[in-house]
């Protein structure tokens, strides 16, 4: 059999894995799967993540420490309707309502309680 791969699974590093954890689920929808106290798995269909703790004296802030993933989703103007209501509530610069890439790809930015900027994307229909 040929080899498949079939997921990634990002380790998003977090100075806080509670607030972290509500960010995620309550903001962006995913589902608590697994949680230990410096550790958390959290799904949306196929797409996970896994928040680790790190020392709260590391500034996740830091140009150097930042980090990012990339989820791509079907419906990407629906979905960020779907969550608007949610992430108009977040302080202004968190979020990048959906716009096109010159590479081809419809994207939301939204930033999580430690930087961690989240892409969203969708392939633009030609």
């Amino acid at each position: 059999m040929e080899p498949r791969l079939n997921q990634i699974t990002p380790f998003v590093p977090c100075t806080s894995p509670q607030t972290q954890i509500e960010f995620y689920r309550d903001m962006l929808g995913f589902t608590v799967g697994f949680q230990a106290e410096n550790y958390a798995f959290l799904r949306w269909d196929s797409v996970a993540i896994r928040l680790v703790e790190v020392d709260a004296s590391i500034d996740l802030h830091s140009p150097e420490r930042e980090g990012s993933f990339y989820i791509d989703v079907a419906g990407i103007d629906a979905f960020y309707e779907q969550l608007r209501p949610k992430l108009d509530t977040l302080p202004s610069g968190r979020v990048r309502a959906p716009f096109n890439q010159e590479y081809g790809q419809r994207e939301f930015h939204v930033a999580d309680e430690d930087c961690t900027l989240v892409f969203f994307g969708e392939a633009v229909q030609s």
